[in-house]
């Protein structure tokens, strides 16, 4: 391993794929001295490696949904632009409806998805029974569908930007867990690591479900939860079409979609208790595996091929946390995704390098999304969250 430098311009905390994006958007720009840090055996091994790789447009805020039409064209040209293959498969997203309420809202949420430009399809029960027939779906009352959501490889969108970062000339390390932040006059001076100190006047953290201990070490509290959710891929179902989509049953946070020749579902534990758990609940997985068969009955004709457990980073309004903390100069947040980061990430590395660059982000007003909004009460909720 190369030796660590012993002083940056930029430190960047965590090599997922929001410190891989930021750390490649601020080279691109032209930053020097760019040190991306990993404390991991391998970038991108973290929430991003363990997430399902989901990659939509619906939502139920004009911000998430203006997120996703700055990160999703990003992902479009990411081959072309990093020269890394991402597994692109636009299957569609589609939503299951079982109860007015949710009904109803999404009734809300398809209108403003549309005139935002996004062609959500409003779906009947029947045409959700004739769309997906493999579906048990005499409870689905509608349904919204939108063809160009998808999924994308996400360790292949870290590698992407970590390889074409170093490129540029970013030194990215891993096995380098940050035990510290020094501070003096109130701004950052200087990151300690397990492998030595980087003196530096920028540290920006990004380091997910974990980014509340370093928010810790500059004595700025950040409202990130670290919540475990896990899932599971089958051996080949030969009998799930190769259009079938990903297919999410709303009310009940169960989800599926075909990964290689079988599939790969979840469902979010309710009860689960915020912690770094990342073993697999076996107890939680029989629960999610009779409600899966139920709303799909192929799924008792399969068998498991493997299974996991990641962690989400959720905000108080499952809302993501952009740019400066006031209270120690230098120092910036990118997190609190609360599930949905990857998809986020190219946009958000995009944003960090024109908040740290020019002083504010320009290719989308996130300025609701700062630090400060929990303090003062200016919470954005997303309904649109399993």
């Amino acid at each position: 391993m190369n030796e660590l430098p012993k002083s940056a311009d930029v430190v960047v905390i965590g090599g997922g794929v929001m410190g891989a994006s930021t750390a490649y958007h601020l080279a691109l720009r032209g930053q020097k001295n760019v040190v991306l840090l990993e404390k991991q055996s391998f970038f991108g091994l973290g929430a991003t490696g363990k997430c399902a790789g989901g990659i939509r447009y619906q939502f139920s805020t004009e911000i998430n949904v203006r997120l996703s039409q700055l990160s999703l064209p990003m992902l479009e040209r990411f081959e072309e632009e990093t020269g890394q293959a991402i597994d692109l498969r636009w299957c569609g997203y589609l939503f299951l409806l079982t109860n007015e309420r949710d009904v109803a809202m999404f009734q809300h949420n398809m209108a403003m998805q549309n005139r935002l430009g996004v062609p959500t399809q409003w779906l009947s029960g029947d045409e959700v029974r004739w769309r997906v027939p493999q579906l048990a779906a005499a409870d689905v009352l509608a349904g919204t569908f939108h063809p160009g959501d998808g999924l994308a490889d996400p360790n292949g969108v870290v590698n992407g930007y970590v390889t074409a970062a170093r490129r540029l000339g970013v030194h990215a390390f891993t096995d380098t867990a940050v035990t510290s932040i020094e501070t003096s006059g109130g701004r950052v001076t200087a990151v300690q690591t397990a492998n030595g100190r980087i003196a530096c006047h920028t540290v920006v953290n990004a380091a997910g479900p974990w980014a509340g201990l370093i928010g810790d070490m500059v004595g700025a509290p950040l409202p990130i939860t670290p919540l475990r959710r896990q899932m599971l891929t089958t051996t080949p179902m030969p009998d799930i079409p190769s259009d079938f989509p990903f297919v999410i049953d709303f009310a009940r946070s169960l989800y599926f979609h075909r990964e290689g020749d079988g599939l790969l579902t979840g469902m979010s534990n309710p009860g689960e208790k915020p912690g770094f758990d990342e073993s697999v609940d076996i107890a939680w997985e029989e629960t999610h595996m009779e409600a899966a068969i139920t709303r799909l009955p192929l799924l008792a004709q399969a068998g498991r091929l493997s299974a996991w457990a990641g962690l989400y980073e959720v905000t108080p309004d499952a809302h993501p946390i952009f740019g400066a903390v006031p209270q120690v100069a230098g120092y910036y947040v990118v997190g609190g995704f609360s599930g949905h980061g990857f998809m986020h990430g190219p946009a958000a590395g995009l944003l960090m390098a024109e908040i740290i660059l020019d002083g504010r982000a320009s290719a989308l007003d996130i300025s609701m999304l700062d630090y400060q909004r929990f303090a003062e009460g200016r919470l954005i909720q997303e309904y649109n969250v399993v």
